[in-house]
């Protein structure tokens, strides 16, 4: 059962398909997402990570809407160096449980029980305590309806090099003149064993928005809520949708001078996500957590997201980049495209 983490195998040459002037492209260490000749967003699939992530993320006119720190260092108009395993756009749990699996190194949290993908610590000799989400395999780019999307194959390892879990993640890129979307569809398989969600607010789909559009700036970004709820600047963590369940939630404001946001959608089939929401620039939705995490909405509640031996779960999400606020950038209209 015990293997070390294995190394990425992806397609040996750039492949693309196009749809309606998008493409993607598979190269040795990334998925390249384009809008005619220019790449807008790219997806990191290097086992070299703990995680894959979507870094950059760029607005139909080209302003970049997610932190470039830690992947780039330097740039224009970003200050924070916190938090490293904020990667732009992720999914993973801080808190994955094995059942009877053994685990010799658990997460750091003293409250977890399992493995945690979410953070990036290491002990005090520099090994690792968090998992790894490694891509074995990269498909071959499909046009679909009005974009392109691209399957890949992920495991998921103990800290100490253990597969606990298997998945397909298939990332589907379509865009508007409005905005650019994003689709997650994610099938988590208990292959090796059952698996339960632990009870944490650290998860599950995040984004680190653009320094630029932290509410907790001055003139940083307005939170806003499927509901109609706007949050504007400054404020501080935790902000009042913290914990809260929301089909979206997007923050807008301006990056260089150009007015532009990012939202992230909640699949309607999924289980309820509650909102790991800061004002520093998380935008977390998280269907794990209950009354440990310190949501406000799971207040006695206990019950877990349980994935039986040989069973599934599938979940969907959707990152949205545009262009104006969350009304101009048509953000509403862009999560009822999402929901069909």
């Amino acid at each position: 059962m015990r293997c070390l983490f294995a190394l990425a195998v992806l397609t040996a040459p750039a492949l693309a398909a196009a749809a309606d002037g998008v493409t993607a492209v598979v190269g040795k260490d990334g998925i390249e997402f384009k809008s005619g000749p220019t790449v807008v967003a790219r997806y990191a699939t290097d086992p070299r990570h703990p995680k894959p992530f979507l870094y950059p993320v760029l607005a139909p006119d080209g302003t970049p809407v997610t932190r470039g720190w830690p992947v780039e260092k330097g740039l224009p108009g970003e200050a924070t160096t916190d938090h490293v395993h904020h990667k732009s756009v992720w999914f993973c749990h801080g808190d994955v449980i094995p059942e009877g699996m053994e685990l010799k190194t658990k997460t750091a949290d003293k409250h977890g029980k399992g493995v945690d993908f979410w953070s990036e610590t290491k002990d005090k000799d520099g090994k690792p305590r968090h998992g790894q989400m490694t891509v074995k395999s990269v498909g071959e780019p499909k046009t679909v309806p009005g974009g392109v999307s691209v399957e890949t194959q992920n495991e998921w390892f103990t800290a100490d090099g253990v597969k606990m879990l298997d998945e397909t993640r298939v990332i589907t890129f379509s865009e508007t003149p409005e905005g650019r979307l994003f689709v997650f569809d994610i099938t988590l398989k208990a292959t090796a064993c059952p698996i339960s969600f632990g009870d944490t607010k650290e998860g599950s789909f995040g984004i680190r928005v653009h320094d630029e559009l932290r509410p907790a700036a001055k003139d940083g970004a307005t939170v806003t809520t499927a509901g109609g709820k706007a949050l504007a600047a400054p404020q501080k963590d935790n902000l009042s949708i913290w914990g809260e369940p929301s089909p979206w939630i997007d923050y807008s404001g301006k990056v260089g001078g150009k007015p532009v946001g990012i939202a992230v959608f909640d699949g309607p089939s999924n289980p309820k996500a509650y909102w790991h929401v800061r004002a520093y620039g998380l935008n977390g939705a998280n269907p794990f957590g209950r009354d440990g995490s310190g949501f406000p909405s799971q207040k006695g509640k206990t019950d877990l997201v349980k994935i039986e031996k040989g069973g599934e779960l599938k979940l969907r999400y959707g990152v949205y980049a545009h262009t104006g606020d969350a009304k101009t950038g048509k953000v509403a209209e862009a999560f009822e495209a999402f929901k069909k």
